[in-house]
């Protein structure tokens, strides 16, 4: 009798155990399924390359964005370089479909209204080295254009979009429908839409909201 009782609490012992495991097992399975779901289709991690957004975000800044999201102006976006296949931007929008963008006197003017950009207050700070083409001007200044003057003198848009598109967008000065025009905070080194053009809706991966690495510069935007 009591060998069968020993027996029986060791059955159930071995499958108490292999319980256990199993829901420990499937558990782990059930979180890396959220994650892997989580961060193809709601969220993306992404590394910040280069100095464009200086003093905003920092190279090697680590970034969390929201897919699917409603941009607005003065959103930060992740998008697909248009320019170099495969490769990643970080960006400001700064124009929707529809607006028109003015930039005079280092101030952006959009719809014809002074557009306060109080993100770029840390960039007023930061000066240019001498070695610099804009040497000792601040991160944030931004050379005077219009979207009709990049459209008529722009050797990079004359390669980008044909005459006819060229031809509408220095009539209108009006950023294309289904496009954003996006620069970089810092201003002087940015490889924006002044160069490489509109940014198509299709091509933007998601919206910055939460810079976690370095922890010294956690932040939610």
């Amino acid at each position: 009798m009591a060998e069968n009782n020993k027996r029986r609490r060791s059955q159930k012992e071995e499958e108490s155990g292999w319980q256990f495991w199993l829901q420990t097992i499937a558990l782990t399975i059930a979180i890396y399924a959220v994650f892997f779901l989580g961060f193809k289709f709601i969220l993306s991690n992404d590394k910040v390359s280069g100095p464009s957004m200086q003093p905003t975000f920092e190279n090697n800044d680590k970034v969390i964005a929201t897919r699917h999201s409603n941009i607005g102006r003065g959103d930060v976006i992740v998008l697909k370089a248009p320019d170099e296949p495969g490769s990643f931007y970080i960006k400001r929008v700064i124009g929707l479909p529809g607006d028109t963008v003015v930039s005079k006197n280092n101030k952006i003017y959009v719809n014809g209204k002074l557009y306060k950009e109080d993100f770029l207050n840390a960039g007023h700070k930061v000066k240019e080295p001498d070695t610099s083409l804009y040497a000792g001007k601040p991160y944030s200044y931004t050379y005077n254009f219009t979207l009709s003057t990049l459209a008529k003198n722009s050797p990079e848009w004359q390669q980008r979009y044909s005459s006819s598109y060229l031809k509408k967008i220095e009539q209108t000065n009006k950023v294309p429908a289904g496009t954003y025009f996006v620069m970089g905070d810092h201003r002087t080194v940015s490889k924006d839409s002044r160069i490489i053009g509109f940014i198509n809706k299709k091509s933007v991966i998601g919206e910055v909201k939460w810079r976690y690495w370095p922890l010294n510069r956690w932040a939610i935007f």
